[in-house]
């Protein structure tokens, strides 16, 4: 690795620039995709000196007893090299809970990923992650 992770949160061409070389654009709504980054709690990059940022990751959450990482994308094209790793280390360095008290970290993973989570101590003992897409209106009401 020859870049360095930038304490940030990608900015959202950056974020749809990488969405699309991972082939996620049908994940994300262009109009709510600043919004929705600037309400991120932490985020980071990795700058490449010669392509530009080639990665992030970022958390969402209250930042104080919860906070779950999304969006951990690298460009193919540096994918191999480590990077995801190093930006979910970083990440997961910069949520650190108030003294005396302890931070529930949660992620959703893929299957080429859980590897890189559980070398980070990441495990999904205890626990069974599951979603729902909710898609407008509000599906709780009768």
């Amino acid at each position: 690795m020859s870049g360095r992770v930038l304490a940030r949160v990608a900015t959202p061409d950056e974020h749809a620039g990488l969405a699309a070389a991972v082939g996620w654009q049908a994940h994300f709504d262009d109009h709510l995709r600043a919004a929705s980054l600037s309400a991120s709690i932490a985020g980071v990059v990795y700058v490449d000196p010669d392509d530009g940022v080639v990665g992030m990751a970022r958390a969402v959450g209250d930042g104080l007893q919860y906070a779950y990482i999304q969006d951990v994308i690298v460009h193919p094209d540096h994918d191999g090299n480590g990077i995801a790793t190093a930006l979910v280390k970083h990440l997961v360095e910069l949520l650190h809970p108030a003294p005396g008290t302890e931070m529930f970290i949660g992620l959703f993973a893929s299957d080429e990923a859980v590897g890189v989570y559980e070398s980070l101590g990441f495990t999904s003992s205890g626990a069974l992650g599951m979603h729902q897409r909710v898609s407008g209106g509000r599906p709780w009401e009768p």
